[in-house]
Parts: structure tokens; C-alpha cells; sequence
């Protein structure tokens, strides 16, 4: 499924930073179904991402 990509979460900070957008655009993202943006996980109410489902969704969208 992941391909040799580590299965660690990515604060949202640097999530913002991988994509170059802002934290509101990535709310934006959060919220449109049609983009299906990998779901955040929340520890402490802070969102992380796992980095593999990110580069999953990267390659789903080079593929459309």
C-alpha cells in the first residue's frame, strides 16, 4: 500500500508547508467531499496527517 513511505504524522503546519497553501485553504480541503483529502487525526486536539495516505492521495490525483 505505502510503497518504503514511512507511516509517521505530519502536523498540519507541515502539511500547510508540503502543499503551500494556507491553514484555511487546507480547512477548505478538510471540508470538500469531492477532493478527498486524507482525514486528519487529532491527539490532543491537534491534527496530524500519516505522510503514506498523503502521498496515496498525491498519486490518486496525478492519476485523475
Amino acid at each position: 500500500m505505502n510503497d518504503n513511505v514511512d507511516d509517521r504524522l505530519l502536523p498540519d503546519a507541515e502539511v500547510c508547508q508540503r502543499y503551500g497553501v494556507t491553514p484555511m485553504t487546507l480547512w477548505r480541503w478538510d471540508h470538500d467531499p469531492t477532493l478527498s483529502f486524507p482525514p486528519a487525526v487529532r491527539i490532543r486536539s491537534r491534527k496530524y496527517r500519516r505522510l503514506s495516505t498523503l502521498v496515496q492521495w498525491e498519486r490518486s490525483r496525478e492519476a485523475a
